[in-house]
């Protein structure tokens, strides 16, 4: 079945308080994909933000980002007042978020809800069913504020363990706080739900997605050390990255902690199948981030300062997804980002588990005609993109990338003055073999490179985009319905039955 969709993190979306939420504009954003013709909503990870403001690196691979809670349903809800909301300021420009004041303000407002809020039998059932990883979380919370958000691997040793009889006797001290952690989960956990529903309703699923690692500074890694390859002091030996490649000389250097596989396999991965588990009940549809690394990983020595020194070693493979698929089920809706060095045991690996992979346009155009990104080579399952959130947005790589590549795109796509480039790039990726057919919004606005979400390897001014309320508009959506049905992705009526 052919379809299509948009790529539109949450926090891109409008809102008056810093960042787009669970609120109103993400409502109508759902009823703008309907009217697009649009049956998919992709978004980024919804945990908790770490170092550098990325939605990859998170203090937990369960929890949500309090940020996305909406301000104005709690005003609705009477846990704060608007006046209340008003008087903090989290940020002065619309279309840009503001990290640093959201940080400093945004918790505090949220504590004059929590200070209102009266524990219901929804939220005693909310905390019991997640108890499994809530709680370690928001006692890990609790702990860093303690020590002024300093990483865990900083705590003064007595607190580097959740067993420790430090810890245990500062849980009372500390219960405040670690109720505040639980109510933001809740909170969030309700919002993000109704919305979920709501796009359901309208026919719109949602595609989510799984960082492949966890941050360092995690309640995993503080939890679970034996789950990482860390030594005696939690500290990795090895550190997660890229290999050198066209795009990078020095490669990229994650930083983040390398799976235990033996240690998993052992235990039957079953912090895994709670993951995916997790994951495909928050989400319809899952993407896998840096999927090759269930192939082999790439391992550099923790400490270097560039990814040069580093080697592939052998990840879990086949074996890995037998035992998700034992556990949760065959022809589970994930995608694969089969992005980056891919090998032929790669290929391998993702034709025998039958999960889509990744076609990116932006890639395509080198110039040999058996380019795997090329439209002409697409498999029917598999996902097209002009370019991910760690792509230029489609006219920015057309004013910035490789002249000759751009030149070849502009004669594949048939480019001419009548409509922008973006235009035919979108006409190329709908006309695609590919079943699946994913957006960024930008693309569809013709912005520039000011609108991309995320440069790999780089820190500060990643993360920040957000879309002007009036560009959602019904003039837009009919363009994009009216092609989106040209091409044969638009939700066709169910049949009725002869009588």
């Amino acid at each position: 079945m052919r379809r299509s969709g948009i790529l539109m993190p949450i926090f891109s979306l409008p809102s008056p308080y810093g960042i787009g939420t669970f609120g109103k504009e993400a409502y109508k954003f759902v009823d703008f994909l309907e009217k697009s013709g649009q049956t998919l909503w992709q978004i980024l990870p919804l945990n908790p933000t770490n170092y550098g403001d990325s939605p990859y690196q998170s203090f937990s691979s369960f929890a949500g980002n309090p940020y996305f809670i909406d301000i104005e349903t709690l005003i609705e809800e009477g846990l704060i007042t608007k006046p209340q909301a008003d008087n903090f300021d989290f940020g002065k420009t619309p279309f840009k978020i503001d990290y640093e004041k959201l940080y400093k303000n945004r918790f505090t407002l949220l504590k004059l809800a929590f200070d209102r809020f009266s524990p219901s039998a929804e939220y005693e059932a909310f905390c019991k069913e997640n108890g499994w990883w809530l709680d370690e979380y928001a006692l890990f919370l609790a702990i860093k504020k303690k020590f002024g958000d300093i990483s865990f691997m900083d705590f003064p040793k007595e607190f580097k363990s959740p067993t420790s009889k430090k810890v245990t006797a500062l849980k009372l001290e500390l219960s405040e706080e670690i109720e505040f952690q639980k109510f933001l989960q809740f909170k969030f956990a309700e919002q993000w739900t109704a919305l979920k529903e709501y796009a359901n309703q309208k026919g719109i699923k949602i595609i989510g997605d799984i960082p492949i690692y966890v941050a360092l500074d995690s309640s995993e890694c503080w939890a679970h050390p034996e789950m990482f390859l860390l030594d005696q002091d939690k500290k990795p030996t090895l550190a997660a990255g890229c290999p050198p490649d066209a795009f990078s000389d020095d490669g990229q250097l994650w930083g983040n902690p390398l799976y235990n596989w033996d240690y998993m396999k052992k235990d039957g991965y079953s912090w895994w199948k709670r993951r995916i588990g997790y994951a495909l009940k928050i989400y319809d549809i899952v993407r896998i981030d840096h999927f090759r690394a269930f192939e082999a990983f790439y391992a550099i020595p923790y400490g270097d300062k560039t990814a040069k020194g580093g080697k592939w070693i052998k990840g879990p493979d086949l074996d890995f997804f037998k035992e998700i698929t034992a556990e949760l089920g065959k022809n589970l809706p994930i995608i694969a980002e089969d992005l980056g060095h891919i090998t032929p045991e790669v290929r391998r690996l993702l034709k025998k588990t039958a999960f889509p992979g990744m076609k990116v346009l932006q890639f395509a155009f080198d110039g040999d005609t058996k380019n795997p990104y090329l439209p002409h080579n697409h498999t029917q399952n598999s996902v097209v993109y002009i370019g991910t959130h760690d792509n230029d947005t489609v006219i920015g790589w057309c004013e910035s990338g490789d002249t000759s590549e751009v030149s070849l795109a502009k004669k594949y796509a048939r480019a001419n003055n009548d409509e922008g480039f973006n235009w035919s790039m979108i006409k190329t990726a709908m006309s695609s073999n590919a079943d699946t057919a994913v957006f960024m919004m930008q693309d569809f606005l013709g912005l520039s490179s000011d609108a991309r979400i995320n440069t790999p390897s780089t820190l500060g001014g990643n993360w920040g985009w957000r879309i002007d309320a009036a560009c959602t508009n019904d003039w837009l959506a009919k363009i994009i319905f009216d092609l989106t049905d040209l091409y044969g992705r638009t939700p066709k009526p169910t049949r009725k039955q002869d009588k």
